[in-house]
């Protein structure tokens, strides 16, 4: 959510920063709102100081043995106007709200401006492509070919864009997210959280999924529960509602949950095999820092998901997403997308954003610089470190033998109990 204060002083500068993100910022339906709110709270305010002088002088009258009927009647007025006021203020703050939690943040200077993705712009390139000698096949081929991937039984028992991994399939999948996480938290200073993989609706709020993307989530019936849609969503939401002490910060949280998603809206993309399914698994990475060094987190983060494409020899790039293209809550996001033989194309991978306090806004994230000091909004990091069925299909792919086999990457083969290859 935006700085109210800071919108409503730089109102126009922030419609002109919305819109290349496609926002329509409706500055007279804010200003209105803003105003009505606003009056509201001054005059319940002022009628509750009101109050609070006629009570005392009721008391003083009281003692002196005088007549406090007139007075008192007063009180009793100023407390029923106080009670409709109150009504109206809720109306009110709840329209308020609504219109706020529906403005995407504003993007970072250094975003490229366009309208899609054909507008985003490539950082850097890491690696080359593989060169195999033969025509590459598909993940979804290579995998039911060995036996290690099931798309039809996954449908039987759950419909649509699911999978089964057997055998070395899931062997693989379980040794890239222990992988991720030894890193994550051995090397690159995360502490590994197993957090709940259901989560409220004011926990859902407070990352900005709810309530624009409610159609993307999956809700358990008649409850005020969601399946989690990343491992972000709880991660983020450790400290909400909280004020961290001097010296908490920063704070980097790393989880492996499994992941839910409606996909919503895309329908006939990526309908074979593992792109787009309604559960997968991934290894989250949050950060909770101060605004000052929130810029130089989101390299750090990035370089940390970059990790695990190095140490697993796959080529990838970093690109700058542009205002069209950024999710909801992020201010900057860079993709690291992986190159896939089978697709002849690079495809994202992960996503590394800084949500600088729009989500610490949503969720009430607050810290001290020193003891006693002012309490200030934290700047949240997100970053996926990797999608684990994304990470598998590039092994899948990249590692594919003319034979049909797959060599397991060097780096997790201490995580498959020594297998060189699966075939």
């Amino acid at each position: 959510m935006l700085d109210p204060n800071e919108l409503r002083s730089h109102i126009d500068e922030a419609a002109a920063r919305l819109k290349p993100r496609g926002f329509d910022f409706q500055k007279d339906a804010f200003v209105r709102l803003d105003a009505e709110r606003r009056a509201l709270i001054a005059e319940t305010d002022r009628l509750k100081a009101e109050r609070n002088e006629r009570s005392e002088e009721i008391g003083r009258l009281m003692r002196q043995k005088q007549d406090a009927e007139p007075l008192k009647a007063r009180v009793r007025d100023i407390g029923n106007e106080i009670k409709d006021l109150e009504e109206k203020l809720k109306s009110s703050e709840l329209a308020y709200r609504l219109f706020m939690s529906e403005i995407p943040n504003l993007p970072h200077p250094s975003v490229p401006v366009g309208q899609d993705e054909s507008a985003n712009r490539v950082e850097r390139v890491v690696g080359a492509p593989p060169t195999l000698g033969f025509p590459p096949k598909a993940h979804w081929e290579i995998g039911e070919a060995l036996g290690i991937l099931d798309f039809v039984r996954a449908a039987k028992i759950a419909g649509a864009r699911f999978a089964v991994l057997k055998g070395a399939g899931a062997l693989l999948e379980r040794a890239l997210i222990s992988f991720m996480l030894d890193l994550a938290t051995r090397e690159r200073g995360y502490t590994e959280v197993l957090p709940p993989f259901i989560a409220n609706s004011d926990t859902l709020f407070g990352t900005g999924q709810l309530p624009k993307f409610e159609s993307d989530l999956f809700k358990l019936r008649d409850t005020d529960f969601y399946l989690i849609p990343t491992a972000e969503v709880p991660l983020t939401n450790l400290h909400a509602g909280e004020i961290l002490e001097p010296g908490t910060l920063p704070l980097s949280y790393t989880a492996y949950t499994p992941c839910f998603r409606s996909e919503a809206g895309s329908y006939g993309k990526d309908v074979r095999g593992l792109i787009r399914q309604h559960q997968f698994n991934k290894v989250e990475l949050v950060k909770i820092v101060e605004p000052s060094a929130s810029y130089e987190a989101l390299e750090r983060l990035t370089s940390d998901a970059e990790e695990v494409l190095k140490r697993l020899g796959l080529a990838y790039r970093v690109v700058s997403l542009c205002t069209g293209d950024m999710g909801f809550s992020a201010a900057k996001t860079y993709d690291l997308e992986v190159w896939l033989p089978g697709q002849n194309a690079y495809r994202e991978i992960s996503s590394c954003s800084n949500c600088e306090d729009f989500q610490a806004r949503r969720a009430s994230i607050r810290y001290r610089a020193e003891v006693k000091g002012k309490p200030q909004y934290a700047h949240t990091l997100n970053g996926s470190g990797l999608a684990v069925g994304r990470t598998l299909i590039a092994i899948l792919e990249n590692y594919q033998q003319a034979d049909g086999s797959v060599v397991v990457p060097e780096a997790l083969r201490r995580f498959m109990g020594g297998l060189e290859r699966i075939g």
